[in-house]
């Protein structure tokens, strides 16, 4: 009796039809493309979100560098990858960071509407009294042509003088830019093009890349009246931010233990440790939607928990002694906050710049 054989439309190898999955690739024989199927995948291949991530997450807590040791130890199935845990935990901070982020980008928006109202009402009743100044200096060269008529002796001539002529200036040195708000919103609102407003705000012809971008980002700003939107940028590049210092923390850990294996191993670590923080950041975000009011004191402790989990975790992963890995923790934790966070800033501070 002939076999049956079905062919395998993902590697094209033939085997016998009453598999349910080609024995070559593992794909499902009769794998017929759904919403379902299309769901499923996703959630499978790119959060991988399953047991291995509830036995993982115990372990992540409160056991400090031990997924660390047993992936690089080669038992790498019974816990969820590293660069997965970190990405998952991850896309659940930012998810639940942006109910945060949102009511902050509109609060600074309010805030900017109403200094924006009382700076027009400001440079209204500056105008308004120099208005009133010119008028008063019109009515005092009237009254001085005349003085000559009236019949005053020499001391009422010169107490009628100096009332007149008192001093009635009005400090606009505020102002006294190169451009105002009000012209650029009045040139914004009659449609004047934007190379005619940049004229106007002072921008020279042969200016740079970054001078140009900076008119452009400040008229940007005049037109939308959104301070927000610029926090909001902030905000967006700090994945990118930390996929940065990521690689970057592994560095150091390699410059301090050169000799405890590959950069992979350290990289390894550093998932697994950026993991367990986002885990605590994320875990302290639903405290602050939940409890606006929550103990600053609390809040203090728990992130200062998180240098003893590294200490902690050091500890186990490299294998040396507790004061030479207290030593260590602290001054890579040093170099981390005081040199690798700034220039993470930076680099955010410039993604908003050019992209807000």
């Amino acid at each position: 009796m002939p076999r049956s054989l079905k062919e395998c439309k993902n590697c094209l190898q033939q085997f016998e039809s009453h598999y349910s999955y080609c024995p070559y690739c593992g794909q499902k024989a009769d794998d017929q493309l759904t919403l379902s199927v299309l769901f499923n995948n996703t959630l499978s291949n790119y959060f991988s979100v399953d047991a291995r991530f509830f036995k993982s997450f115990i372990p992540l807590m409160f056991k400090p560098g031990y997924l660390a040791k047993q992936f690089v130890e080669g038992r790498r199935l019974l816990y969820l990858h590293p660069a997965q845990m970190y990405l998952f935990i991850s896309i659940v901070f930012f998810f639940l960071f942006s109910f945060i982020s949102r009511e902050q980008a509109e609060t600074i928006d309010n805030d900017l509407r109403k200094n924006i109202e009382r700076s027009h009402a400001y440079q209204d009743s500056l105008k308004q009294k120099k208005q009133d100044s010119i008028a008063h200096q019109e009515f005092s060269k009237t009254v001085k042509s005349h003085l000559a008529d009236l019949d005053l002796n020499q001391e009422e001539m010169q107490t009628l003088d100096s009332v007149i002529t008192k001093d009635r200036k009005y400090s606009s040195s505020l102002f006294d830019m190169d451009f105002g708000q009000a012209e650029v919103d009045s040139m914004i609102t009659a449609g004047n093009s934007d190379q005619e407003i940049y004229n106007f705000m002072g921008m020279k012809p042969d200016a740079g890349f970054f001078t140009k971008r900076a008119y452009h980002q400040a008229l940007k700003f005049f037109k939308n009246k959104s301070g927000g939107s610029i926090l909001q940028a902030f905000y967006d590049s700090v994945p990118l931010a930390m996929f940065i210092l990521l690689p970057i923390f592994a560095l150091i850990l390699k410059v301090f233990y050169y000799r405890k294996g590959r950069f992979a191993h350290h990289l390894v670590f550093s998932f697994y440790f950026f993991a367990f923080l986002f885990m605590v950041f994320s875990m302290l975000v639903i405290v602050d939607l939940i409890w606006p009011n929550f103990p600053g004191g609390i809040i203090f402790l728990i992130m200062l928990s998180t240098f003893f989990y590294l200490f902690l975790g050091m500890k186990r992963f490299y294998g040396q002694g507790y004061i030479l890995t207290f030593i260590k923790s602290n001054v890579v934790s040093f170099l981390f906050l005081s040199f690798v966070i700034p220039f993470a800033a930076v680099i955010m501070g410039l993604m908003a710049f050019l992209f807000y």
